[in-house]
């Protein structure tokens, strides 16, 4: 098969599609004829020697976790997948997945059944983003209805999920954004948006039950803006000075935690449901192929506009 591979870490260009075998899968696994595979800030981390590289071991590495595609073989002991299914799932995240490439290996329950309302594209951009905005959302914070939530970052991948899951859930959502992308918030159900490079949402919101932020450096301040008792969750990798918000947070009864997303069947069917019902919308920005890698990821390293950049692997 053809895989894009990682001879070194470094810049866009150390990535190169070659010729490997193609993973085969054992028994209570399935493979998956990739067709879109999604693009994430942990590729580019990870290309570069960061992010999940030191999980990897040396190169020669594959890298990707988000994978959409159709079941070509099926393990021994898998009774949720036939052959020709279309699936979508993050497979082995933070383990190595190599999902920019064209066929991909894994266990069974890794996956979950493409909503036929989804093109390739758009159901490979969802599984990561979405897992991480439902694990925070209504695994960690438990968010009820009637609650209050701010999302930082709420156009943006994880956000704009986000921001749906919490108004699905009955939720009152406040975001940050450009000011340009207020509009398209307010479509999703956003109450006011915050124009992060002018606007101090603490001096006008408080007393909120929970803060998501997705870039990490909103800290202190959206504890100033939550009630005691509320909970703040943050993205880890994109936070420093966590002991320290952690502690400050205690002395205000308030919890603040990171979130590492986890390959979830239920939460993969939660995010389905919500497809399915019109409740969740999936934006798909810019699509590249398989060989174009390495533009895809200069982009994605770069402000882009939002939506979600995706590779086209089979067309």
């Amino acid at each position: 098969m053809k895989a894009v591979l990682l001879h070194e870490f470094g810049d866009p260009e150390v990535m190169v599609v070659e010729d490997v075998p193609a993973p085969e899968p054992i028994p209570t696994e399935i493979q998956v004829r990739v067709h879109a595979a999604g693009v994430n800030p942990i590729d580019f981390k990870t290309r570069q020697g960061r992010g999940m590289a030191p999980l990897l071991g040396d190169p020669p590495v594959q890298i990707g976790w988000d994978v959409a595609g159709v079941v070509s073989a099926v393990g021994k002991g898998v009774t949720r997948f036939q052959v020709g299914d279309e699936a979508f799932g993050m497979p082995w995240f933070p383990r190595q997945a190599g999902a920019y490439a064209e066929y991909v290996a894994a266990p069974s329950r890794h996956f979950a059944a493409k909503p036929a309302v989804l093109s390739h594209e758009q159901a490979a951009a969802l599984p990561l983003a979405g897992l991480t905005a439902w694990q925070a959302l209504v695994d960690t914070i438990r968010l009820q209805a009637g609650d209050d939530v701010l999302v930082h970052g709420g156009a943006g991948g994880v956000g704009h999920l986000a921001v749906q899951i919490a108004r699905a859930r009955g939720a009152n959502v406040f975001a940050t954004a450009r000011a340009e992308q207020a509009g398209e918030l307010a479509k999703l159900g956003v109450e006011r948006t915050f124009d992060y490079r002018e606007e101090r949402f603490e001096d006008e919101l408080s007393e909120l039950d929970a803060v998501v932020d997705t870039s990490g450096q909103h800290g202190a301040a959206s504890l100033a803006a939550l009630r005691p008792g509320g909970i703040l969750v943050t993205v880890p990798s994109a936070t420093e000075g966590m002991d320290a918000l952690q502690t400050r947070a205690a002395e205000r009864s308030q919890r603040v935690t990171g979130i590492l997303v986890e390959p979830d069947l239920v939460g993969l069917t939660g995010l389905c449901h919500l497809i399915e019902d019109g409740h969740l919308q999936v934006n798909v920005g810019q699509v590249f192929d398989l060989d174009q890698a390495a533009e895809a990821h200069r982009l994605a390293e770069g402000s882009h506009g939002g939506g979600k950049i995706v590779l086209r692997v089979r067309r």
